[in-house]
């Protein structure tokens, strides 16, 4: 019995590291928080947020460790649902387009003229599979 659970920590531990690591190459590889400032001209307040990020981090681990429940009506979780789709879609399209991968990708599977019908399809694959989560998987 204490050997499963130290093991459980060692994995859990583990999986922290490598995303935390992850997290932080994201940033510093491709420079956020600097260009960041450098857009809202704030640099002087870079600390600020590079610890905003921090606290953002640390409170977002502790929240999702934890089991808290809010009771809102449908009605206010689906915009905020929406937003929260948003965001992350147009963040990964952000990242995609940053470090070129659509026209790399284009180039090695053949297709270089029709990048907008490689697109299109990551797009109606990704709500193909979205629907089918919700729809079928979540019912279960």
């Amino acid at each position: 019995m204490t050997i499963n659970v130290l093991i459980t920590v060692f994995i859990g531990f583990a999986g922290g590291l490598a995303v935390g690591s992850g997290f932080v190459a994201f940033l510093t590889v491709l420079g956020i928080i600097p260009r960041l400032t450098q857009l809202t001209k704030t640099m002087k307040m870079i600390h600020h947020f590079e610890l905003a990020v921090i606290i953002g981090a640390l409170s977002g681990g502790f929240v999702s460790l934890n089991n808290y429940t809010l009771h809102f009506s449908p009605f206010v979780l689906m915009p905020i649902g929406l937003a929260s789709g948003v965001f992350i879609g147009l963040l990964a399209a952000a990242l995609t387009e940053v470090l070129n991968v659509f026209p790399i990708l284009a180039k090695r599977i053949g297709i270089e003229g029709q990048i907008v019908i490689l697109i299109m399809a990551i797009v109606f694959g990704k709500i193909a599979g979205s629907l089918f989560h919700w729809l079928y998987l979540v019912h279960q």
